[in-house]
């Protein structure tokens, strides 16, 4: 008897664990090129960034606490199971993006490479986390949250507040990297758009 691969199969706990790892590794990975290469991107990732080049702030304490509000609407309207699996995401992020910079020796990274493959591989961190019902808190649980209630795109509502974010980084960065966040931004952003959508990946958890 062959596997109907067409129906839903429910992810065992193991695999949401690895795929949480791999996916906060992803984030990481990208927001510590973007640091490298100061650059910034959207949701509250993008807004930790600011505060940190503005501030001095290490990253994972500032992205912590601006995440902080948000757990509130995950809990009441996502449920406990994706509250705490994102709670657990954030924290991961937060020493991940913190650690990278010792864990490997970035001497230069050109800001177009940082922004294009960063904002891929926080594209698919993000990816693999939606995909298991978790995700890096802030915008992204309010993008799922409308995705899954009233069917908006996550992808689409994200690009739009991260326009606004972004808007917010010409006061902060110089014009050329803003530029360059733009268009990480872009690849990001559409990532999530064509491949978490109803219909396009069976599993859940």
């Amino acid at each position: 008897m062959t596997q109907d691969l067409s129906s839903p199969s429910h992810h065992k706990w193991y695999e949401d664990i690895f795929a949480i790892f791999i996916g906060t590794t992803l984030v990481s990975l990208g927001i510590a090129f973007y640091a490298e290469a100061q650059l910034t991107t959207g949701s509250t990732a993008g807004l930790a960034l600011l505060l940190q080049y503005a501030t001095g702030i290490p990253f994972g304490w500032l992205f912590f606490a601006v995440n902080l509000p948000f757990y509130g609407l995950a809990f009441l309207r996502m449920g406990w199971p994706f509250a705490l699996k994102t709670m657990a995401s954030v924290g991961i992020v937060s020493f991940f993006a913190g650690r990278f910079p010792i864990w490997i020796g970035i001497d230069a990274i050109d800001p177009l490479f940082a922004a294009l493959v960063g904002g891929g591989l926080i594209g698919l961190g993000i990816l693999s986390l939606f995909r298991h019902k978790a995700s890096v808190g802030g915008i992204n649980i309010l993008a799922l949250f409308l995705q899954d209630n009233f069917g908006i795109r996550a992808g689409y509502f994200q690009l739009g507040v991260d326009a606004l974010i972004l808007i917010a980084a010409f006061f902060i960065l110089p014009l050329d990297k803003v530029a360059y966040s733009v268009a990480g931004a872009l690849v990001l952003n559409m990532i999530v758009a064509l491949n978490h959508r109803p219909g396009r990946y069976v599993g859940f958890s």
